[in-house]
């Protein structure tokens, strides 16, 4: 985006008035303000930049498979609701036309935030050091509760937010993730591929697993839902970037719904992924301390997600018999997405899975 474009539509959004070759649909109303520009430099996939150091303007890449923009219809969904642990969404702006697609999510920006990759694994590496105890795990199972009671509270957006299905497949799509990823694995690392194909069986074993749940109940989820997502800011916690996972298929013309497990199986892995972070910066000397640290961190996120989630009256939305299936899944999507682009990720699903299946 050239510079003053940002600042632009702000101030276009703040005056009300339409804006040329764009369609804007509103969430919340934007004051006007300073509109001074900074760009984000660490958003890789898309643009972000900062207006007044108050709103943030996302500009979004086209979606290269032409999947729906789901993002926009969560945003209004959650403001309708009034949850309010999230940067607050102003509006999401879209190219003129019939098929236009979405240019740009506007929303608050939150000062002095920091995504868990930074705030969790520094809270580790200072205990690991000496420091006070990490205990970060509980407040974010708090915050992922309350996020999915938000998701499932009826909205003029979404007027029936949790249904049932019946005799879901999710195991075959697990398989067919393992598959993927003892493929591209093969072309990669050996060693790596080896230990994963010697486990595979063990690994599909508990995929198979959630094939024990004939009925689940399904919500529009996150998505997307790691640490990286929850923000600590001035005001606290805050979950953030809605766009979904990539790796999970939309149906055709149809909306993501996954059982909450989803996203409580990929929060959990990815405080795992914390300890492996960890671990690899103190080069294993703390490796017993960061081991203790993961099991406890994980059940304690799980106790207080749990928790709260029956305290809204919503405990029927989670299902425990799909943790695991939908955890060893996501250490798989996790090697698929470090094969494809990230590798020196691989590393961190490797040690997870070497963890729960050793000798």
């Amino acid at each position: 985006m050239p510079p003053g474009a940002s600042a632009a539509l702000v101030e276009a959004l703040a005056a009300g008035g339409t804006v040329a070759g764009l369609r804007v649909r509103r969430f919340v109303p934007l004051a006007r303000g300073p509109l001074g520009e900074r760009l984000i430099t660490v958003d890789q996939t898309n643009t972000s930049v900062v207006v007044g150091e108050r709103v943030v303007v996302k500009w979004m890449r086209p979606a290269a498979d032409g999947s729906p923009d789901r993002a926009p219809d969560l945003l209004a969904h959650l403001a309708a609701v009034g949850f309010t642990h999230t940067p607050t969404p102003y509006a999401a702006v879209y190219r003129d036309g019939p098929d236009g697609g979405l240019t740009a999510v506007v929303s608050g920006f939150l000062p002095d935030a920091a995504d868990g990759w930074d705030w969790c694994v520094a809270a580790l590496l200072d205990q690991l050091a000496g420091g006070p105890p990490a205990d970060l795990a509980g407040e974010i199972g708090v915050l992922a509760a309350e996020l999915h009671a938000a998701l499932a509270t009826p909205s003029e957006t979404t007027p029936e937010p949790v249904t049932e299905v019946r005799h879901p497949a999710w195991a075959a799509g697990g398989l067919a993730v393992l598959e993927q990823a003892q493929q591209l694995l093969a072309d990669l690392h050996a060693e790596d591929a080896g230990w994963l194909a010697a486990r595979a069986d063990r690994l599909a074993a508990d995929i198979e697993r959630s094939g024990e749940v004939d009925r689940a109940y399904v919500i529009q989820p996150h998505g997307d839902l790691h640490v990286g997502q929850v923000l600590r800011w001035r005001g606290g916690l805050a979950v953030t970037d809605f766009d979904g996972n990539p790796t999970l298929a939309t149906p055709a013309g149809g909306t993501l719904t996954e059982p909450a497990a989803r996203d409580v199986a990929q929060l959990r892995t990815s405080l795992l992924h914390v300890g492996q972070i960890a671990d690899r910066r103190t080069e294993g000397r703390h490796r017993a301390a960061v081991s203790d640290w993961c099991r406890r961190a994980a059940d304690e996120l799980l106790g207080a997600y749990r928790r709260t989630l029956a305290e809204r009256g919503l405990a029927h939305l989670f299902d425990e018999r799909l943790l695991r299936p939908f955890e060893v899944e996501q250490e798989c999507r996790e090697l698929c997405y470090a094969a494809r682009f990230l590798p020196r990720w691989r590393y961190a699903p490797m040690g997870v899975l070497r963890s729960w299946y050793q000798d």
